[in-house]
């Protein structure tokens, strides 16, 4: 088990335990909004439609690198979906995926996500949120 904290504000990382292979608490202390995170799943700022396609018809060039994103709330548990974006390097060393909710230990980091997560806990929340209703 590992603790993460800090004195929290809008940019830093509140804390949080890692318990095996997940982050079982909320970052935020409530459930993230679905809709919110479906939004940020499909903006081109977050990322993840870069690499990942799924269930999204309207969407055009969803990418292929990575998993589906179709069935995620069947493969992974919410504690599971949290950490993975939160840290993904926890699961794989070699990721290209961004651990985006990390600032510790990171290289090649753009100037404006230096000392910063790239997504804000109610971000993460929403995203987990979303991913848990993708099922098959």
């Amino acid at each position: 088990m590992a603790s993460f904290s800090s004195h929290a504000k809008a940019d830093e990382i509140v804390p949080y335990t890692i318990v095996g292979d997940g982050i079982p608490q909320s970052l935020t202390g409530s459930p993230g909004d679905a809709a919110r995170g479906r939004a940020l799943v499909l903006t081109r700022t977050t990322t993840c439609i870069l690499c990942h396609s799924g269930p999204f018809p309207e969407t055009r060039f969803q990418g292929d690198l990575a998993p589906d994103l179709a069935g995620a709330g069947n493969r992974w548990t919410v504690s599971q979906l949290r950490l993975r974006l939160v840290d993904a390097s926890r699961f794989n060393a070699e990721t290209i995926m961004p651990s985006y909710y990390r600032t510790d230990g990171l290289v090649r980091v753009g100037r404006n996500f230096a000392g910063k997560p790239i997504l804000s806990a109610s971000e993460i929340e929403d995203i987990v949120a979303f991913l848990a209703t993708l099922r098959d």
